[in-house]
């Protein structure tokens, strides 16, 4: 059973950086790939980065740059670092894992989520 808790969001100013984690109980976390989606208020959730079982990642356009995606296998966790920040980067961030074996950009293939964190970028 994969449960993921994800943590670091907050409020930060344009320009500025967050770290988001996101941590899983379960026993084969190194052999999923891991994604991070959000969602803005009144928008659809949408695919920000994914990394793969040997730390090959992908991202958006749109966060291209100026996120960062990485894995901890041995603390069963992943990361988003977050710079540069933009207002329209405000949104809810989810983190999920797939048993697939590469990378996927649909939401529905990812079989686990997270309850979500909330990032919130003032102007």
């Amino acid at each position: 059973q994969v449960q993921l808790v994800e943590s670091g969001g907050g409020l930060v100013q344009a320009g500025g950086s967050l770290r988001l984690s996101c941590a899983d109980s379960g026993r084969t976390f190194s052999s999923y790939t891991m994604g991070w989606f959000r969602q803005a208020p009144g928008k659809a959730r949408e695919f920000v980065a994914a990394i793969i079982w040997n730390r090959s990642t992908f991202y958006a356009d749109s966060v291209k740059g100026r996120f960062t995606i990485s894995r901890d296998n041995a603390k069963n966790t992943v990361y988003l670092q977050m710079n540069s920040l933009k207002p329209e980067d405000t949104a809810v961030y989810y983190c999920a894992a797939t048993q697939l074996q590469g990378f996927t950009t649909n939401q529905r293939r990812y079989d686990y989520w997270g309850q979500g964190t909330q990032v919130t970028v003032s102007s």
